[in-house]
């Protein structure tokens, strides 16, 4: 018998070999096993539809504007002119809503290995999405994360690797190799951001990350933000560029997200600079 099946009516987390996280399912909408991985969906009371890829939570309807706010907006903004995104993973279409609210946006690129990821998402978790799906600017792409980055001529001006665990098929997003070929991706003063797990439970994840991110980006490091169902303390957000962009003021930030009219429940320029203050025991797992 599974830990999971010791605790019916809860979702189980077995992420990290020494802490759990429960979360109670209040009605269960969708179980389904495709080629890649097994994807549910479930209502929570808290966190309302939850999306779970083969046991481990992905992403809330409670708590998901947190990690897609910082992930697309930080480098975004602190660009500022950002014409071309690449998003791999995000079937969920979160990280493609903030995106595409940049008007100065004029081609998004969607990389996602599991197309069932995006029906299920469109379906269950429509407002995660918002819309973005229908936005003539964005393209879908059907395909590994990894191979299209070793096998396109396209550059972009931000990268953003929205990945799930370095496990199954987010294993291959966390590689030197993959890093390699993304920068080869990044235009001119370009961004790349990455999912980098959460430092206090996954330590070996971000200076792997942070060791490949030295060895090819001028500017390296990372920036933290808490979302609550992430668990185990904030999230590391890997930042890598050869340009100048984490120096931007904040009050130029300020005066680029007026220009763009954007709302935001999370982000805000102070919050921006803030998140690279990273705590003692973040800084010590920096090469």
């Amino acid at each position: 018998m599974s830990e999971r099946d010791l605790m019916p009516g809860w979702s189980v987390e077995l992420l990290h070999d020494d802490f759990r996280q429960c979360l109670k399912e209040a009605t269960l909408l969708y179980d389904s096993e495709t080629a890649h991985q097994r994807l549910r969906v479930f209502r929570n009371p808290t966190f309302g539809r939850i999306l779970t890829l083969d046991g481990v939570v992905q992403v809330t309807e409670g708590d998901e504007f947190i990690y897609h706010e910082m992930m697309a907006h930080v480098p975004m903004l602190a660009h500022g002119a950002a014409k071309r995104v690449l998003i791999v993973g995000g079937g969920d279409g979160g990280m493609a809503r903030e995106a595409l609210k940049h008007p100065g946006l004029e081609r998004l690129v969607m990389v996602e290995i599991d197309a069932g990821v995006i029906e299920f998402s469109r379906r269950y978790l429509p407002g995660i999405g918002a819309g973005a799906f229908d936005d003539p600017r964005l393209e879908i792409v059907i395909a590994d994360g990894a191979d299209f980055m070793r096998e396109s001529a396209e550059v972009f001006d931000v990268i953003l690797v929205d990945s799930t665990d370095p496990i199954g098929p987010g294993e291959t997003l966390f590689t030197d190799s993959f890093y390699g070929c993304a920068r080869k991706r990044l235009a001119e003063g370009g961004i790349m951001v990455t999912q980098n797990g959460v430092p206090f439970l996954q330590k070996a994840e971000l200076t792997r990350s942070m060791t490949a991110f030295k060895a090819l980006f001028r500017d390296y490091g990372c920036y933290m933000a808490t979302i609550p169902t992430y668990v185990g303390g904030p999230m590391a957000m890997g930042w890598a560029t050869d340009g100048d962009a984490r120096g931007v003021a904040a009050a130029t930030l300020a005066e680029r997200v007026a220009e763009i009219g954007l709302e935001a429940r999370y982000y805000t320029p102070e919050i921006h600079k803030a998140a690279f203050a990273l705590p003692g025991y973040v800084s010590a797992l920096m090469p």
